[in-house]
């Protein structure tokens, strides 16, 4: 095996899933960010979700948003769901897995709010229970999906945002929910601060 020239097909993928992607979900992406700013301005909160990598990427996001991108701004509110280990193995042992998240949209998402559900596969039995829970509160979704959009895709309702990754490949899919998370980044504090370029 040359594995010099793995590591650069590796590169070359990415890159192309990126270009793919760039060309069919820029409107989306436009779409969420205009989507969780306004949120955002009428004094709202972004909820993210996800398992496993997905649960990474949702902490990413919340971080981001509390703290800093790229510019000096205020903090915005920013909750990812996947932090409080007493909450989720109290969920989980109590009910079942499946309600770790919703169990807390219920409990925190008001109407005007938006839930970042973040699945690969647009799957995952707790992210379609978010979603579920995100509906009954009057709060958005912003789904993070791939693999043509799974169970996700089809539960998704007007004024939702549907993110889908064009890739069966779990590692390009969530290489691309990295990029897209920097632009919703990005956007929102272009959006708050006028940036103009």
């Amino acid at each position: 095996m040359d594995l010099a020239s793995r590591i650069a097909r590796q590169f070359n993928d990415s890159a192309e899933a990126k270009r793919n992607a760039a060309e069919l979900m820029t409107a989306g992406i436009a779409a969420a960010v205009t989507l969780m700013t306004e949120c955002l301005l009428n004094n709202g909160k972004i909820l993210a979700c996800g398992n496993g990598g997905s649960a990474a990427d949702a902490q990413h996001f919340a971080a981001e948003l509390v703290n800093r991108f790229e510019m000096e701004r205020p903090p915005l509110a920013a909750v990812a769901l996947t932090t409080d280990s007493s909450t989720l193995t109290s969920i989980a042992n109590d009910y079942r897995y499946e309600e770790v998240f919703s169990k807390q949209v219920q409990a925190l998402a008001r109407s005007g709010d938006v839930l970042l559900a973040i699945s690969t596969s647009g799957n995952s039995p707790n992210v379609v229970e978010a979603i579920v829970a995100a509906h009954e509160r009057e709060t958005r979704v912003v789904a993070l999906t791939g693999r043509g959009g799974g169970a996700i895709g089809g539960m998704l309702r007007d004024g939702d945002v549907h993110l889908c990754v064009p890739s069966e490949r779990t590692a390009r899919i969530q290489e691309v929910h990295l990029l897209t998370l920097h632009c919703l980044c990005d956007g929102i504090d272009c959006l708050l601060l006028g940036v103009e370029e």
